[in-house]
């Protein structure tokens, strides 16, 4: 069923894993590589669409824990293609408000990506447009026992006390401590799983799945997705039910 799309009602916070990027490839017989650059091509088409019409932050999984196991071409591959996006950010979204922020742990990362990771940060870092925070050598479960470890050497050195400890304030241990939890996570390609993706902050966020590969998802299949998600009554596991409008 097709839901009118209602602009003042779009989501603040979007959270969308880009998977297919290597079965786009192989359909179209591209290298795995070409694959990636599609679905990064994409990721700008998207966000200036997000832009556009409000959202305030994209989250989006770019680079997982597990995936320093693939082949170490492909991955070579995905840090070149990382390293030319970030230097040269100002031809993808230069003239945009629209800022850039990378979470996850990039220890293990060439020093070379970490520096332009802090360029780009630096220098968008006071657009007031939307926010584009791409996970980089992101897991959630990593995530969750990095801010546990961060919270016990707290307390051991008497910043906190126990008792201070809340959901909330374990929340400002995380990656995400200052970004939103995601209103809609979106997947792509047909998989029907979270994939340790902002597994903390997706508790009560509402789902939307397509078959289509990454570099195939148009602004339009966005738009579907927000319309369905307008349509949902969100009741945070109470009986009151919250309509799905964006934050004053």
């Amino acid at each position: 069923m097709k839901y009118k799309f209602d602009i003042n009602k779009v989501p603040k916070s979007i959270g969308i894993i880009m998977d297919g990027n290597g079965r786009y490839a192989t359909m179209r017989g591209l290298s795995r590589k070409n694959g990636h650059k599609a679905g990064a091509e994409r990721l700008v088409k998207i966000a200036e669409y997000c832009e556009r019409i409000g959202v305030k932050n994209l989250t989006v999984y770019a680079f997982s824990t597990e995936n320093w196991k693939r082949p170490k071409t492909e991955v070579m591959g995905l840090m070149s293609l990382l390293a030319n996006y970030l230097k040269n950010w100002e031809s993808y979204i230069g003239g945009t408000e629209i800022r850039i922020r990378v979470i996850g742990d990039i220890s293990d990362f060439d020093p070379a990506i970490k520096a332009a990771i802090s360029y780009v940060e630096k220098m968008t870092e006071k657009k007031k447009g939307l926010s584009v925070n791409i996970a980089l050598g992101y897991g959630g479960r990593n995530e969750i026992v990095s801010a546990t470890k961060k919270i016990v050497e707290d307390v051991k050195n008497g910043v906190i006390s126990p008792k201070d400890i809340t959901e909330d304030k374990f929340s400002e241990y995380l990656y995400t401590n200052d970004i939103p939890d995601p209103d809609l996570v979106i997947r792509t390609a047909g998989e029907l799983r979270l994939s340790n993706f902002l597994i903390w902050q997706s508790s009560y966020s509402e789902f939307w799945f397509t078959e289509k590969l990454w570099p195939e998802f148009m602004e339009e299949d966005l738009q579907q997705a927000i319309c369905d998600f307008q349509a949902r009554k969100r009741k945070y596991g109470g009986l009151l039910e919250v309509d799905n409008k964006a934050e004053e």
